[in-house]
């Protein structure tokens, strides 16, 4: 299969998947064309999240802020799986997630040459298009014998920043301080802090004050607060039936300091 995100909303999606279709008869599966327009780190944050449950497959994600200049196209070999998309990061969490997931050593990146496209502002439709059909046809462990596939060495590296966490944080006698890295569409605000500082503690300070800890939203009141520890492993400020973004008056980028 071939899997596709973006930024782009709708029609254009559908112009890509024309493409792909005169050149594969692939099942084509999205997996989200919302992602906030132009933020790369979102996009990738949940891509590292979502590919690695999927089986073996070509991944197409093109959140392109530099569309149309310089910057390189690229394709990534994670393992089993290929991952086509603009050289800006965005491909680089999900591709090493799948290699420690598919038990490869490490990634392989390629640069995609290509001369001329249609469109400087749609390279999504006249080169990452293009590019994933003839990966998924040729397989993922020949597409880099092509004559445009050229390795490369340096590229946009994306990674999450780490946390701050002090000695005794994880058993109950310091301060861990990390960010906010996502909210999703319920308002859950995802940081980078991870979830086995809230141990089995009932409620933790956050930015001085004080929140319940719960497993599950629902154990609060619709309305209230509160700190869990997310699908995704990390410490996560939420509210049951509302927006945790609202609530603890965070946005992406801002500082989050758990006592």
């Amino acid at each position: 299969m071939i899997t596709l995100a973006s930024d782009f909303g709708t029609p254009y999606p559908a112009a890509m998947k024309g493409v792909m279709l005169q050149r594969t008869d692939a099942r084509l599966v999205d997996v989200a064309h919302d992602f906030p327009r132009q933020d790369v780190r979102t996009a990738a944050f949940w891509l590292r999240e979502v590919l690695p449950y999927f089986p073996s497959a070509v991944h197409l994600a093109v959140v392109d802020p530099g569309v149309g200049t310089e910057r390189a196209a690229l394709a990534i070999r994670a393992g089993d799986h290929a991952l086509v998309g603009p050289d800006n990061g965005v491909l680089l969490p999900a591709a090493r997630e799948l290699a420690d997931r598919t038990d490869a050593t490490e990634i392989e990146v390629f640069e995609v040459e290509y001369l001329d496209p249609a469109s400087s502002t749609f390279h999504g439709r006249d080169v990452f298009a293009p590019a994933a059909a003839e990966i998924h046809e040729e397989g993922v462990e020949r597409f880099h014998e092509r004559e445009d596939v050229v390795p490369v060495g340096e590229y946009e590296d994306l990674r999450f920043p780490d946390p701050d966490i002090e000695d005794g944080a994880a058993v109950g006698d310091g301060i861990a301080v990390g960010e906010v890295l996502v909210v999703d569409d319920f308002g859950n605000a995802v940081t980078n802090l991870p979830g086995e500082l809230l141990g089995d503690r009932e409620s933790v300070s956050v930015n001085g004050e004080s929140a319940p800890v719960a497993r599950a939203y629902a154990q609060l009141p619709a309305g209230d607060r509160l700190v869990t520890v997310g699908s995704h492993g990390n410490v996560e400020l939420a509210v049951n039936r509302g927006r945790g973004d609202d609530a603890f008056g965070v946005a992406v980028g801002n500082e989050v300091r758990v006592e």
